[in-house]
């Protein structure tokens, strides 16, 4: 009996973890992508209905705002840096100076646009 008593009671999350990696170690990863096959589609399709649009949308906004306080305005900035030196590499010359002539056309339309809009 005493050694029950010195037992420490575990919390839900260890009791998770520790039951995951017992079923982990029974059936491997197969038993889990079998399971993630039958159960995506209608798992998916029910919670879509149960959300609907605006849960969708609070989820995203949750997210969103986990994430800011994870990363900070020096996170965002830095991630701006490296999203705009992967597109200058994937573009290189020619693809800026395409974008370039693109933007200056619709520029020159928007103008046209305006000024017949005032005749």
């Amino acid at each position: 009996m005493a050694r029950k008593d010195a037992r420490r009671e575990i919390t839900v999350r260890e009791a998770g973890r520790k039951g995951g990696e017992t079923t982990s170690e029974r059936h491997g990863r197969e038993f889990y992508e079998e399971i993630g096959r039958k159960g995506g589609p209608i798992g998916g399709q029910r919670r879509k209905e149960e959300l609907g649009h605006g849960g969708y949308e609070e989820l995203g906004r949750k997210g969103g705002n986990a994430r800011k306080q994870q990363l900070g305005p020096e996170g965002y900035t830095e991630l701006g840096k490296m999203g705009g030196n992967v597109r200058k590499q994937q573009l290189g010359h020619e693809g800026y100076e395409e974008l370039g002539q693109k933007g200056g056309q619709r520029v020159r339309d928007l103008i046209r646009k305006g000024k017949s809009a005032e005749s």
